[in-house]
């Protein structure tokens, strides 16, 4: 359950009108280590992005993430699933996402395209009976929930501080407040850090989904000039689910739109 949820939950940043800063560059790499309750390793997602071209010769970045089980979990869970989010370099919105997810033999599209001068969102999957159904999007840049809390890294939150975002889940518009919770260290494969913890809540509209059911999102964005995504977490009242950052790759180059991801 956990890596499906981690899979849909998370970029998200306000409106602007200057170009939006990314969260990622091109090359850049992360893998994480995802454990449910007392299940260690019970799965990984990857995440990557990749400078590509657009139509007419538009650049744009493509971040790639895959979501796996594995080991025991695979066995009582076997799920696989590839999200790819494609974005302009020129101002930074999310112009589509596509998912596609396999469970237990059963296979999963979902697809959505973003028309930010209309506000809409095209939606088409399961919500929709595989049919497009039109979204209006709230003001704010969408994105979905894992690359949320991964965009977080850009934001540089003071302690108390808070930020608005705007969080697709499936056919439905989540607008969330990300606030700096504190800090604490985190011991990773790659290191002990310390770590902002950001936390996403639902106050500016009436709590749905999983913050009605209770559910707490959390990430971790190390105090460093990488501001590397160490982990983050969800935690529902059945248990907790964490992912962890195991292996990193920095971006082929050290210009561009995301944070310095140089040592």
């Amino acid at each position: 359950m956990l890596v499906r949820i981690l899979l849909f939950l998370i970029t998200a940043l306000p409106a602007a009108a200057v170009a939006a800063e990314l969260a990622f560059r091109d090359g850049e790499r992360l893998t994480y280590r995802v454990s449910w309750a007392i299940v260690p390793g019970a799965g990984e997602i990857t995440v990557n992005a990749a400078r590509s071209a657009g139509d007419g010769g538009a650049p744009r970045l493509v971040v790639t993430t895959t979501t796996t089980t594995r080991r025991l979990a695979r066995m009582l869970l076997p799920f696989d699933a590839e999200e790819t989010c494609v974005f302009d370099l020129t101002n930074g919105h999310l112009l589509s996402l596509r998912e596609t997810s396999v469970q237990r033999e059963k296979r999963t599209e979902t697809a959505v395209t973003f028309d930010h001068e209309r506000r809409e969102a095209t939606y088409s999957g399961p919500k929709s009976g595989g049919q497009p159904q039109l979204l209006r999007m709230p003001d704010g840049e969408p994105t979905d929930l894992i690359m949320g809390l991964l965009q977080t890294r850009t934001w540089n939150l003071a302690p108390g501080g808070r930020r608005e975002a705007l969080v697709l889940f499936a056919n439905d518009f989540y607008e969330l407040t990300v606030h700096h919770a504190g800090t604490e260290e985190v011991r990773t494969p790659l290191g002990t850090f310390r770590a902002a913890i950001l936390e996403p809540r639902m106050e500016r509209t009436p709590p749905k989904g999983m913050f009605k059911r209770g559910s707490t999102v959390r990430v971790w964005i190390a105090e460093d000039p990488r501001r590397l995504p160490v982990k983050f977490e969800v935690e529902f009242k059945i248990g907790k689910g964490t992912a962890v950052l195991e292996a990193y790759t920095p971006p082929a180059v050290t210009t561009g739109h995301a944070p310095d991801s140089r040592p």
